[in-house]
């Protein structure tokens, strides 16, 4: 069995150990089937744990399933598209809360510094950097005091959770507040990051709190809703909770659908499709009708600007063969740029979590003051080194003014320029708010806008502040960041793109785009969902060739030299993710070979209660074989018991009894399925927790009726890649390794699965092949339930 959450070198998050031996043909002796092993150093102990995905069909389960009615199963699909409407309303009041707070925090900010500035450039400078550190203060503040698990973009740990690993307080209410007020802070200050990542984690936090009834700690809970009980549910509400956080953050249904299927999700289907796109539906229409509202001027700063959409549809209409070398330029660029930026953020988190912040939270809030000081200092220094240059002259229904007005939105901004009819390229994109600086880098028809100088001095600083404010202390998400990047060198591309071509209708805002396409193609190493996102955002359809092509070039090349962004961070984390395809290794690996060299935890169906409390102390392990004496003697597996269900079992008392024998069956009444549930934003029950008396730890406990009766089996030859695809495919946390079976009882094929119903009864259409014409359905020892031979047998767990 591989008991505990321990990882092998390819990946696999299971341990490695055997069945405990018994009595072969020869008579050697064997370990008792109650012996336990060491514990082991186990890696994510404490930090991460698997998530039960596999239904637990014990007696409890049963009895439940036998006794709702017809109309449950109506009423348990009609909460779920209930829920995919309250998730979708939810996560767009909260994008819209966010945003309209950044924008008039940003718009304020601004107004002022411009005010003051026609006065006194010095105190204008001191005010811009203490509202920046204000804002930035207050969300470092927030996540290292209240809710430390919303710290930066949480789409590694989302990911994890939808790939069976669940890091405990990642959707916490507390990680919800802090989420929303931490992003308001760190993006209304200023620093180098976004708030679509955020976006992500807070919609997910939205979904796993519905799901489960809101928080009982903060006394917001309703009973009524607490229906979604399986990790199995909760993972199809946080798979709407994402797709609504992207839909959210770029006003793109379709791209948060495609980016749960593509970037987040380990497993799909087909139900699950419809409900993520409903709510990725009523998301847009939430934000539209924000938008609309906010569009009368009711919203103060938050107009025009806010939500993410950069219209260049009135730019470049078509493209030649001649800028496809260009195009690949771009692409190769991205993928470079992109890789760069993964390792460098790898190696600076790596050495801010080894060193930095083990000195406590008061290291944390200083280290995220100063980077927000250098912000701040280089956003407002710099554009005061360069030259201001004269207006170009703009077409007169261009609805572009030169220069624009101090302190709102737009190209062209007066900045330290001694005439009124001059701009500073360097502060159009530096001192503005990152919407307003990507919407002017996209922007069409603005020709010799920007200089080469001052994209290149852009590009080097604020692709430098984007690694080194990446893994502080505060919510920080990668897209924007990354978008203003690659946007960047693609206006650099594209300014080379019309001085050579000509003749050639090219606009530099078109390259911007597929710059920054190109860049976070070449960081994330998303494709389909980043280019649908892409073309939503800038409602261009025109380009769809052309941005395809630049991130399947820069994703070829950032592939070449690491993995992703998330993938890179959820390693860094202790987050053991299990890749779509296994390691080529593994095609020459059984599963034996994954479990070899170990010994099983296992425990009698009949134990002691000291007993199980001395197996759950002495080790980590979360699920337990139980093994019974059949008819002729020998020890045969009857089932997987997990952990929580013990302790479960252990707290409530109710079952203990004094004899060593099989219970009655007027014990199995006891129990709910409910009551084995482990709560979604708690780490559940612990050994600590039970306190038993001298007298009840002598006492037994049977636990058949608890445990799964039917686990996954795999035989001992089985390849471990196609053990690794039943494991990722299934969303298991066990599977049996056992001896390969000596006979055969039944064969079933696809036909066998087709059943109809008929009234009450349920009959197939065509029967399977079975080498016993008869089964009478009894097994060794009179049990009905799975038992097995354990002769060497091994079992994997994640």
């Amino acid at each position: 069995m591989l008991s505990g959450d321990q990882d092998l070198p390819d990946g696999i998050g299971m341990a490695r150990l055997a069945w405990t031996r018994l009595p072969t043909a020869d008579g050697s002796a064997a370990a008792a089937s109650t012996s336990t092993s060491a514990p082991q150093d186990e890696l994510f102990v404490g930090a991460v744990e698997s998530l039960d995905y596999e239904v637990i069909e014990n007696y409890a389960y049963r009895e439940e399933q036998a006794q709702r009615s017809k109309f449950w199963v109506p009423y348990y699909i009609m909460l779920k598209w209930f829920f995919a409407l309250l998730i979708g309303v939810g996560t767009g009041l909260a994008a819209i809360f966010i945003n309209l707070a950044v924008e008039n925090f940003s718009g304020w900010k601004f107004t002022l510094t411009f005010k003051i500035i026609q006065h006194s450039y010095f105190v204008g400078f001191l005010v811009y950097i203490l509202l920046n550190l204000a804002l930035v203060f207050s969300s470092v503040y927030i996540i290292t005091q209240f809710a430390p698990a919303a710290a930066g973009s949480g789409i590694p740990e989302i990911k994890g959770y939808l790939n069976g690993v669940d890091t405990h307080g990642i959707l916490l209410f507390r990680t919800l507040v802090g989420k929303i007020f931490g992003s308001i802070g760190s993006v209304g200050g200023g620093l180098a990051l976004g708030k679509e990542g955020p976006l992500v984690h807070t919609g997910a936090c939205i979904a796993s709190l519905l799901g489960q009834g809101g928080s009982a700690k903060y006394h917001l809970n309703s009973r009524w809703v607490q229906i979604f009980e399986s990790d199995r549910d909760r993972r199809d509400l946080v798979t709407c909770g994402c797709a609504a956080g992207v839909a959210a953050a770029f006003r793109a249904p379709v791209g948060g659908v495609l980016f749960a299927l593509e970037e987040v999700t380990s497993w799909w289907r087909s139900h699950l499709m419809w409900r993520v796109f409903f709510t990725s539906a009523v998301v847009a229409v939430v934000v539209r009708s924000a938008m609309n509202w906010c569009n009368s001027g009711k919203c103060g700063h938050f107009g025009a600007g806010g939500f993410i959409i950069w219209d260049i549809s009135g730019g470049q209409e078509d493209y030649s063969y001649q800028e496809l070398l260009p195009v690949a330029i771009i692409g190769v660029i991205g993928g470079l740029l992109g890789a760069l930026f993964n390792q460098l953020t790898l190696y600076i988190t790596k050495w801010r979590r080894t060193y930095l912040h083990k000195k406590g939270k008061r290291v944390q809030i200083f280290e995220a003051c100063l980077i927000s000081l250098i912000t701040s200092t280089v956003s407002f220094v710099l554009p005061l080194l360069r030259k201001c240059s004269p207006c170009p002259e703009l077409e007169a229904n261009s609805g572009i003014q030169c220069p624009h007005p101090p302190g709102t939105d737009g190209n062209f901004v007066n900045f330290y320029c001694s005439k009124d009819n001059e701009y500073n390229d360097l502060a159009t994109i530096f001192f503005n708010s990152q919407d307003d600086a990507i919407r002017n880098l996209f922007s069409a028809k603005t020709f010799h806008e920007y200089s080469a100088q001052s994209l290149i001095t852009f590009l080097v600083m604020f692709y430098s502040l984007a690694v080194v404010t990446f893994g502080t202390a505060v919510p920080a998400g990668q897209f924007v960041p990354g978008i203003m990047i690659g946007s960047t060198y693609g206006r650099l591309v594209g300014m080379s793109v019309v001085k050579f071509y000509k003749k050639l209708n090219v606009d530099e805002g078109t390259y911007a785009l597929l710059g920054a396409a190109s860049f976070l193609g070449g960081s994330m190493r998303m494709t389909v969902s980043l280019c649908v996102i892409m073309v939503e955002i800038t409602n261009n359809l025109q380009l769809l060739p052309l941005i395809m092509l630049v991130l399947l070039i820069s994703k070829a090349v950032g592939d070449f030299f690491n993995e992703g962004l998330y993938e890179e961070q959820a390693r860094l984390k202790g987050i053991p993710l299990l890749d779509s395809r296994p390691k080529q290794i593994m095609r020459n690996m059984s599963a034996r070979d994954a479990c070899k060299n170990q010994k099983v935890v296992c425990l009698p169906r009949v134990s002691r209660v000291i007993d199980i409390i001395s197996v759950l102390r002495s080790n980590n392990h979360n699920g337990f074989p139980i093994v019974d004496r059949g008819q002729n003697g020998e020890q045969l597996v009857i089932g997987l018991i997990l952990r929580s269900h013990l302790l479960v079992l252990l707290q409530s008392k109710v079952d203990f009894q004094n004899t060593p024998f099989p219970c009655g069956p007027g014990v199995l009444n006891r129990h709910n399925f409910s009551d084995f549930v482990k709560p979604p934003s708690s780490k559940g029950k612990s050994i600590d927790d039970i306190h038993l008396t001298d007298d009840e730890l002598g006492l037994y406990l049977d636990l058949a009726p608890f445990l799964n009766p039917s686990p996954y089996i795999v035989p001992e030859d089985m390849s471990l890649a196609k053990v690794y695809n039943l494991f990722r495919q299934l969303g298991l946390r066990h599977i049996f390794v056992v001896p390969r079976p000596s006979r055969v009882v039944g064969l079933i094929t696809r036909k066998d699965l087709l059943l109809e119903e008929d009234g009450d009864t349920v009959t197939t259409e065509l029967q399977s092949t079975t080498v016993r014409a008869h089964l009478n359905g009894k097994t060794a020892g009179g049990n009905p339930h799975l038992q097995r031979p354990l002769l060497d047998s091994l079992m994997i767990e994640q």
